[in-house]
């Protein structure tokens, strides 16, 4: 059992909370972070390179000249992969790079991320944002009492909150999750962790209860 101190925005102790690190994870399996982030930057890639091949070339299938009697090396139509100008031999083709992996070891690869961001000290514990309009001075000035203004950081709350994530856009290296959004790509993205109590208890329920992916 770990007893975590609380802050509120002004990066003052209000609090402990109590979290039992076996309730996220049991260990951490750096080859399944691994195959996780990986498939969610696969999922990313657009996949639009294209180039034409020898048959989407203008121009004429005529063979140049003819293949003997003019000294000259033998040479096929102008359209011909080795000649300049002429379509790829092996041209690329737009594809899509996407694949999924089993949804248990996304939500099991979540959790693992996770508990290294605790065990790496990398985790803030805010009690709560109190943040009623549209304001960065108001996150940045939290940021900056807490001594996370020159990093970059992740915001977790308990649900979407619209009026921080407009607070924080214009801040670089700064994103706002609620926990049922997060994954293991997005968790190991940023490097710290800043997570409201009400958050904490969303993601400490089961693996079944959550839907992390």
């Amino acid at each position: 059992m770990a007893i975590l101190p609380v802050h509120n925005q002004a990066g003052q102790q209000v609090g402990t909370y109590d979290l039992d690190f076996n309730e996220i994870a049991l260990s951490i399996n750096k080859q399944l972070l691994h195959d996780v982030v990986v498939m969610y930057e696969a999922n990313q890639r657009v996949g639009t390179a294209r180039s034409r091949s020898r048959g989407e070339i203008a121009g004429s299938t005529k063979k140049l000249y003819k293949q003997k009697g003019t000294g000259r090396a033998r040479m096929g139509p102008k359209r011909t992969p080795i000649r300049r100008g002429g379509g790829h031999a092996f041209r690329k083709v737009a594809r899509d790079w996407g694949y999924r992996l089993p949804k248990k070891a996304i939500r099991l690869a979540t959790r693992m991320a996770l508990l290294s961001k605790f065990q790496d000290n990398q985790v803030t514990v805010l009690n709560s944002w109190d943040v009623t309009a549209p304001k960065t001075k108001v996150v940045a000035a939290a940021l900056k009492g807490l001594g996370l203004s020159e990093k970059s950081c992740l915001l977790a709350t308990d649900a979407h909150n619209p009026i921080l994530w407009k607070s924080s856009r214009n801040i670089p290296e700064i994103e706002v999750y609620p926990a049922a959004d997060l994954n293991a790509y997005v968790l190991l993205r940023q490097r710290q962790l800043v997570v409201t109590t009400a958050a904490l208890d969303v993601l400490r329920k089961p693996v079944a209860e959550t839907a992390s992916e």
